[in-house]
């Protein structure tokens, strides 16, 4: 398998953001489920536990190849079925992470986004989100997100790609 890298980095002044899009052959309400629901949500990314109406979750990622103990997902927007804006903070490192659908004909579109992403870290955080969000696709369509090996097709495979996107 040979994916073929989709995000590129828009400028602002001093702000960059990640942006990639897919697109899911199905009704805005089921993709949306398949990001806020815990049981569909861990069958291609990982799991939450918690109450979303208090504002936060806790989020643990399940395909890293090694247990994490997971991280708060603090809430900042969530207009279902349409957008989803989250925070997570490990440490010093904070991570801005938005998804915005859009349906039409029975066809939704996804666009994520990283907002504010440091462009040197643009090598390796670009390769991720391509796999995590190629393993949403292939699940959501039946397939098995197992097909996808980050350390064979994402990175060091798409490292040039992004940093020709970051200018390096």
């Amino acid at each position: 398998m040979n994916p073929t890298p989709t995000g590129r980095l828009d400028r602002d002044g001093d702000r960059s953001t990640l942006v990639m899009v897919r697109t899911f052959p199905a009704p805005i309400d089921d993709v949306w489920a398949s990001v806020t629901e815990p049981e569909r949500l861990e069958r291609w990314i990982g799991t939450f536990s918690g109450d979303p109406e208090e504002g936060f979750v806790m989020f643990r990622m399940t395909f890293e190849g090694q247990d994490h103990e997971g991280e708060r997902m603090q809430i900042r927007e969530c207009d279902p079925p349409r957008r989803l804006a989250l925070t997570s903070q490990v440490g010093e490192q904070v991570w801005f992470l938005e998804l915005d659908l859009e349906e039409t004909d029975g066809v939704t579109t996804v666009t994520f986004s990283q907002p504010d992403i440091d462009p040197a870290a643009i090598e390796n955080v670009g390769p991720g989100w391509e796999y995590y969000l190629d393993r949403w696709v292939t699940q959501f369509g039946g397939g098995d997100p197992a097909v996808h090996d980050f350390d064979r097709d994402y990175y060091p495979a798409m490292k040039a790609y992004y940093e020709e996107q970051a200018g390096s």
